[in-house]
């Protein structure tokens, strides 16, 4: 059990309480002024200690700079284009707000005036994603025995983020950007196979088979922070992507004169293509061959929603569709172009009227 002694200090009376943590480690709590504050602490420590909620008052006094480095660190089994929004939310917006705050100190008041106030002036992915990095590092200091609950799962209001609307090409269109464009082969592929720009553009000639004509995507290239990194697919899985037979030859083309290992689409110094931005302030050849298309403003992944949208009027069914884009499941794909299936909906509607009417006609006819 707690004892509690009285000292004096300049100030006057003050009581310690002397106590043991659940590890048998004696350790105290000073400077209360009255004996009766004194008693209800020490009535608090012996009740978290049989709730097994004791929580170090040394380990409750870091500070969220203090614990950010290792939540970071553990981060970085992310892939590079996952790592670095997480690293760049922690330095411009967690990180001049929180370091400096004890995370027994942070109440859930707080955390939802800072995300109010950030929603103000930035957008719901930019909020959600400086949010979700301090809840993790105070999901870890709970863990960690350093809090008994994260005061930042326990604010009421996030903003929403709300889907841009797709954008659809149609096949004159994607066409007229092809014929428009510095990389007409590597268009088509976007616009016919749903490929993403990263996957499309690691594509190396031994991925290529011009008699099943598929192709097999197994890598991704993507540029963060000025720089190419090469790994897996977004789903770590690999898969084989159709492609029409019209898109073989323009295929063949590219692989003409190259080794297995060759890229298929090299940029200018015979490694992975850049990034095609479409911003006024970062003019591309795709964005060129947008304008001389004449064709709506659209980014390099608007055309794997054309893909989609291509597949579905074709009549794939969502399995189909699912397996080409390499969602992680037919939901998914259904959620993300739930629209493109309008058409389904409408044919059950048919299917049902025409059941009902073969099987209870003649009653509605009396």
């Amino acid at each position: 059990m707690a004892t509690i002694e009285p000292y004096d200090t300049k100030g006057g009376r003050r009581y310690r309480v002397r106590y043991r943590t659940p590890e048998r480690r004696q350790t105290d709590k000073r400077g209360f002024k009255t004996k009766r504050d004194a008693e209800r602490f020490a009535r608090t420590v012996e009740v978290s200690k049989d709730r097994g909620e004791y929580i170090n008052p040394a380990d409750a006094r870091a500070t969220v700079g203090g614990l950010a480095p290792a939540w970071l660190e553990g981060k970085r089994g992310l892939k590079p284009s996952s790592f670095q929004p997480l690293e760049a939310a922690w330095r411009n917006y967690v990180e001049p707000r929180w370091a400096g705050v004890t995370v027994s100190d942070i109440r859930p008041t707080e955390v939802q005036l800072w995300v109010t106030e950030l929603s103000a002036e930035k957008s719901a992915t930019t909020v959600l994603r400086a949010y979700g990095v301090l809840a993790g590092i105070l999901d870890g200091a709970v863990r960690d025995r350093r809090l008994v609950s994260n005061p930042a799962r326990a604010i009421d209001t996030l903003p929403r983020k709300t889907r841009k609307a797709h954008v659809y090409l149609s096949h004159e269109q994607v066409h007229a950007v092809a014929e428009a464009s510095k990389y007409p082969a590597l268009v088509l592929v976007l616009a016919y196979c749903g490929l993403r720009w990263g996957e499309a553009v690691a594509l190396r000639v031994r991925d290529v088979d011009l008699d099943k004509r598929r192709l097999m995507v197994h890598e991704n290239a993507v540029e963060v922070a000025g720089k190419v990194h090469v790994g897996t697919t977004k789903g770590h899985k690999s898969r084989a992507v159709p492609f029409p037979r019209f898109l073989g030859e323009k295929l063949a083309g590219q692989l003409e004169e190259k080794g297995p290992a060759e890229l298929v689409f090299p940029g200018p110094d015979g490694g992975h293509l850049r990034t095609a931005r479409v911003h006024a302030d970062n003019y591309s050849w795709f964005a060129s061959a947008l304008d001389a298309a004449r064709v709506p403003r659209v980014t390099p992944h608007d055309l794997r929603h054309t893909a989609a949208s291509f597949a579905v009027s074709a009549g794939a069914n969502v399995k189909a569709v699912q397996r080409m884009l390499g969602h992680a499941s037919a939901a998914m794909t259904l959620d993300v172009y739930a629209d493109l299936f309008d058409k389904d909906l409408d044919a059950v509607g048919d299917a049902l009227d025409a059941a009902a009417r073969a099987s209870v006609g003649k009653m509605w006819a009396d």
